[in-house]
């Protein structure tokens, strides 16, 4: 039985319409007479602290194109002209991306459109975390870096690494094995610092609700998320006097996980009378005999049913949240938790490589992913996932607003995210919209902005800047057209 998931497809066009060129990072775009002030602000020392949105990441990956467009570098390209100093970043070694640890993958490629949908691009994986860069860098953010890695001992060494403590990125660029990102940040006695307080929410929803590694969200521990916030921010508010500090986006709002409809099995009606004969016996037998002796409800039988019609169909998934059927006592069988999916579900961009193909193309017995074989939980986020989400963000960010260090400014990028995502953000001729490809502001891993994205984030991030200080920042007049939202495979 094979499926055709064209899904993807329909993003040809937007590659031929989409720049190419990376700009030239250096770039001043002002008039020469145009004179632009700090304000009240200082920026000779500018600092910023964050995960993958911050370093630069986009398009899966952190890779040199990505990182000359990072928002912090194109903040710290104006404030260059109104006192700023230079501003160093730990490029990575070209625009493949990934990381290896002791030659060994660790993070694959960036991905490309390639006509039909992402896929990775060519090239080898060069980045090596042992081979280290020491800083400290200007740009102190690094992908999935979270609340508490800011100031978690041992987040850079080599040892760290060995034992899965360790973020490769940080490792290679950290100033010394004992270092911290906080430290790394604060040694550079900064004058101005932004702050993006972590990647726990993206790494927990990016993978199902099961976080980076089975990773938890962790908000109030010793360890959690907001322990870390707020041992940065106390330790940065008392001595930067000017910085902005940021909310954090919902993930699950982004294309990410409203890319692929949770209906996306387009099925004949032979191929649906053909898999509903598959699990007549079986599967949907047993659950019925189940809900008969009471072991579930009569409505979590009918969720459980799988009931295949001509046309679109909801994918199979599983759902750790159902009851376990055990019908071993009966001399019946142990049933999987699994179901069709429904509107109130989510499923992740990353299924579309793999929704409608064989689990092994050798032995077709072993079911078709999302048909006759359920998508794992890294690639679906269920209605009590979300709600839990976004429940636990509300918390979080409100209590990254209350935490805002005096004389310090909030810029609400979880706010901007909703506008792209729910009615998009005009600008520069541009309107940033969240669909992947054709939208502009998200890269083809659903989350992370592309270089486009980036730049409005820095203009609106300026404006703040200017509100708060008196700068007058925006006047260079930043055009988020001069940056790419696509980079082709062999730049």
């Amino acid at each position: 039985m094979k499926i055709k998931y064209l899904l993807l497809s329909v993003f040809m066009l937007a590659l031929w319409s989409c720049e190419t060129d990376v700009v030239n990072p250096d770039e001043v775009y002002p008039e020469p007479y145009m004179d632009i002030d700090s304000g009240d602000a200082d920026f000779s020392t500018y600092v910023a602290m964050g995960e993958g949105i911050t370093a630069g990441m986009t398009d899966n990956s952190l890779f040199m194109a990505g990182q000359m467009n990072s928002y912090p570098n194109i903040m710290a390209g104006v404030m260059s002209m109104a006192g700023g100093g230079e501003f160093t970043q730990p490029y990575t070694n070209d625009n493949v991306g990934g990381m290896l640890v002791a030659g060994n993958p660790f993070w694959g490629a960036r991905l490309f459109f390639n006509g039909a949908g992402p896929t990775s691009v060519s090239g080898n994986v060069t980045n090596e975390a042992t081979s280290t860069m020491p800083g400290p860098y200007n740009n102190m953010a690094f992908p999935f870096v979270n609340g508490i890695h800011m100031v978690a001992p041992g987040y850079g060494s080599l040892a760290g690494l060995a034992a899965g403590a360790a973020n490769p990125w940080f490792v290679r660029a950290a100033s010394s094995d004992g270092a911290t990102v906080l430290g790394d940040a604060a040694g550079q006695m900064p004058t101005f610092v932004t702050v993006m307080p972590g990647n726990d929410f993206a790494a927990y929803a990016g993978f199902g609700a099961s976080g980076l590694m089975g990773t938890t969200l962790d908000l109030t521990s010793p360890q959690g998320m907001l322990v870390g916030v707020g041992a940065t921010l106390q330790t940065l508010g008392a001595m930067v006097p000017s910085g902005v500090v940021t909310t954090l986006p919902d993930p699950t709002n982004t294309p990410q996980w409203n890319t692929v409809p949770w209906n996306s099995i387009p099925l004949d009606q032979a191929t649906a009378d053909q898999l509903n004969d598959l699990l007549a016996t079986p599967y949907n037998g047993a659950v019925a005999v189940a809900a008969l002796f009471g072991i579930i409800s009569p409505e979590e039988a009918a969720l459980r049913t799988v009931n295949a019609v001509a046309g679109l169909n909801g994918v199979l998934i599983e759902d750790e949240s159902l009851t376990l059927i055990d019908l071993s006592a009966l001399g019946g069988p142990v049933l999987p938790n699994i179901r069709q999916a429904n509107a109130n579900d989510k499923i992740g961009l990353t299924a579309a490589a793999i929704l409608g193909t064989p689990i092994d193309p050798s032995n077709p017995a072993l079911g078709i992913w999302g048909v006759s074989a359920p998508l794992s939980d890294q690639y679906t986020l269920l209605a009590n996932e979300i709600s839990d989400i976004q429940s636990q963000l509300a918390t979080a960010n409100a209590a990254i607003s209350a935490s805002v260090p005096n004389g310090w400014a909030l810029f609400d990028l979880g706010g901007l995210y909703n506008q792209v995502v729910t009615t998009g953000v005009f600008e520069d001729e541009f309107n940033m919209t969240g669909d992947l490809v054709f939208g502009g502001f998200f890269g083809l891993d659903g989350y992370h902005p592309t270089s486009r994205g980036s730049a409005l984030i820095a203009k609106k991030m300026m404006e703040a800047i200017d509100a708060t200080w008196g700068s007058n920042l925006s006047d260079v007049g930043l055009d988020i057209g001069d940056y790419p939202t696509n980079y082709p495979d062999g730049i």
